[in-house]
């Protein structure tokens, strides 16, 4: 009887807790039942946290009128704990339960206009809207500039194909890819380019996520590959002149790092001893209190922050000056070895990237020198693939040891005398005595390809030179202007900040040339041995003639010539031996590829000195930059000096070891060996 008892009077508790229950479920429906507050609870999901007067405002109840009927409905979701106010900050937010309420209007919504039988669209703005055919004109004469009425013809023909799909949704993809094949049916293949929508498809997608790379370089690398990917198409159909972009696509020209050509300068110089006031307001706070670097304290901080932020707003390569005559303050060696190589090896953590170049000019003691280079190897050593490295000076017969063991284990340095040299060959622009500038170089011309329509005529190979380089000096102009804007507008911040908006900054443009001694040597028939120079010396100061004289009718007073190695040569050679068949090297290679630029051989060097004088002979003439590489692999210590001292008559060189990088252990080893000479791996990094 007690127990019926009991069980009697619990029965209403529980009934009346359902009650309530469904009586709760009732009032949810009632708030959802009003678009406002359906807008409230959106508007709080997306924009986080905000106070009353800012979400009256993005809500649209803008008027004093209005202001009842706002604390109305959102006295209403208060009520129903749909949206919470901390009373701390007085700002308004959405609970988790008025997110579970938004997704469920969301269904719903989504479907009752399945059930309507009307076409619905399915944006890239993540939303669902009823098909607008208004909308393809606007797009047609907005981003395509077609005429208004063409524009009414073509969305009428995609109308009907439209309307014949046999699918519950329309995407944007699928109605762009629709007015796109309906304007090349009807020979609009302008305006097509102008509408297409950039990206990869899913199966380039996926390819990239299940590469070797994708573990290699992480999340960021595929992002960085997917974006360049994006960026190339765009340029090539949609900011290059046709010209330019059909001669890139022929193999004629080609564009490296074509994902950045409008965005970043190739190569930046920038004199930190000049920088008085590196100021980023407050995007980068730690860049921010770097006002003087006047001490090597204040240099090797600058160091770990500036070069991998410095590298984000170059494609290829920055070269830094005025560091090492602040770091030769540090009389202790040991201390100065140790700290440099700790702030190389940190500034190193934010992955790969551009190559970084520290200038190390030859007035500094040479006890400061050696120990920078020493403290440069420790980093080379700790590093598998180094991507900064050094600018020596001439003139240091005692830091000779120090280059040859850094360069051995694997480093990156160059050797120069006169005006800065980025570790590429690039010269650095004087146009305004700056300590900053940009140089543009990535624009590589196919020398062998005019050789061989030049029918072995070395004068019309010369005249044909000359067509090739005003369009791209045109083009490299544009790039110019294009770059400089966006460091205007805050796309290179630490650049921009450090030459006041670019009022301190110079810039140059250079046409790159690809298979000189290809064409001259090889294609024209000029034996090295014979007239072979002296026709190689006069093709090139007809291209610096041709550049300067363009330059001037373009309002560019840096408008040089430059030999230099980008990824041009492997493409040109491909493409020239697909046309051709098989194309004539200068140098053997693994793999098809023209010169660029010249490389010795350490050994041949030694003996050799007409090598030497050679390559003087043309870095000379080059005014943008000569790429001149000897290549010490296997040369002892001993013999990596000497080769340094058979270089002195050069302006330029830069010094080469070539090994092999274990993938398994990150040790470097002789590429002689077909496995790690520590882990045993046979795997190899590329």
């Amino acid at each position: 009887m007690s127990s019926d008892q009991d069980y009697s009077q619990k029965e209403p508790r529980k009934g009346g807790v359902l009650e309530s229950a469904s009586r709760r479920v009732r009032m949810i429906f009632s708030v959802m039942a009003s678009p406002n507050r359906i807008d409230i609870l959106r508007i709080l999901n997306t924009k986080g946290p905000l106070t009353y007067s800012e979400l009256k405002a993005l809500a649209g109840f803008k008027s004093k009128k209005e202001s009842g009927k706002f604390a109305y409905h959102l006295r209403k979701l208060l009520r129903q704990l749909l949206v919470a106010l901390n009373k701390a900050e007085r700002r308004y937010t959405i609970t988790n339960l008025g997110k579970l309420v938004l997704s469920l209007a969301r269904q719903i919504e989504e479907r009752s206009i399945i059930e309507s039988g009307k076409m619905y669209v399915r944006t890239s703005r993540q939303s669902i809207e009823e098909f607008n055919s208004h909308k393809i004109i606007q797009s047609l004469v907005r981003e395509a500039n077609l005429p208004l009425e063409q524009a009414h013809k073509i969305t009428e023909e995609v109308e009907n194909k439209i309307y014949k799909f046999q699918t519950s949704y329309l995407t944007s993809s699928l109605i762009r890819e629709t007015v796109n094949s309906v304007l090349i049916e009807h020979g609009h293949e302008e305006y097509r380019n102008k509408l297409a929508r950039l990206g990869l498809p899913p199966s380039d997608i996926a390819e990239m996520l299940a590469s070797a790379e994708a573990s290699r370089n992480g999340a960021e690398g595929i992002m960085n590959r997917t974006a360049n990917a994006v960026f190339s198409e765009y340029l090539i159909f949609n900011t290059l002149p046709k010209d330019i972009a059909d001669m890139h696509l022929a193999g004629e020209m080609h564009i490296s790092a074509a994902g950045a050509w409008s965005l970043l300068p190739d190569t930046i110089f920038l004199d930190l001893a000049e920088v008085s006031n590196l100021d980023m307001q407050g995007r980068f706070p730690a860049v921010a209190r770097l006002a003087s670097l006047k001490t090597p304290d204040d240099m090797l901080t600058a160091l770990t922050v500036l070069i991998p932020l410095l590298a984000c707003e170059a494609s290829t390569e920055v070269v830094l000056e005025g560091v090492a005559p602040v770091l030769a303050k540090v009389k202790d060696a040991d201390s100065l070895s140790k700290e440099f190589a700790r702030a190389l090896i940190s500034s190193s953590a934010a992955g790969p990237g551009p190559m970084t170049a520290i200038a190390i000019p030859a007035d500094i003691d040479a006890r400061q020198v050696n120990a920078m280079l020493d403290g440069y190897r420790r980093y080379v050593d700790a590093t598998p693939t180094p991507r900064i490295g050094l600018s020596v000076g001439y003139g240091k017969k005692d830091a000779l040891d120090y280059v040859a063991a850094a360069v051995r284990a694997g480093g990156i340095i160059a050797m120069s005398s006169g005006p800065a040299r980025a570790a590429s060959g690039i010269r650095k622009s004087t146009g305004k005595n700056s300590p900053a500038a940009m140089a543009f170089q990535s624009l590589s011309i196919n020398l062998p390809r005019l050789a061989y329509e030049s029918n072995r005529d070395e004068t019309y190979f010369r005249a044909k030179l000359a067509l090739m380089i005003k369009p791209a000096l045109a083009a490299l102009a544009a790039r110019k202007k294009a770059v400089t804007d966006g460091a205007r507008r805050g796309l290179l911040p630490a650049f921009a900040s450090a030459t006041q908006s670019m009022q301190h900054a110079s810039s140059g443009i250079m046409a790159n040339l690809t298979g000189a001694k290809e064409s001259v040597y090889g294609i024209l028939g000029h034996e090295e041995a014979g007239n072979g120079a002296e026709i190689l010396q006069k093709v090139l100061k007809t291209a610096v003639e041709v550049a300067a004289a363009e330059g001037k009718k373009l309002g560019e007073e840096s408008a040089a010539i430059a030999m230099v190695a980008d990824d041009s040569a492997a493409r040109f050679a491909t493409l020239d031996s697909e046309k051709y068949g098989k194309v004539l090297l200068v140098q053997s290679q693994n793999t098809p590829s023209y010169s660029q630029g010249m490389v010795m051989s350490g050994r041949e060097m030694l003996s050799n000195a007409a090598m030497a004088k050679e390559c003087a002979a043309i870095d000379k003439v080059l005014n943008g930059g000569f790429a001149a590489v000897a290549d010490v692999t296997d040369l002892s210590a001993a013999d990596v000096a000497g080769v340094i001292e058979a270089s002195a008559g050069l302006a330029f060189i830069r010094l080469q070891a070539r090994l092999a990088v274990c993938a398994a252990c990150g040790r470097k080893y002789k590429t002689s060996l077909d496995r790690c000479d520590g882990c045993k791996s046979p795997h190899r990094l590329q």
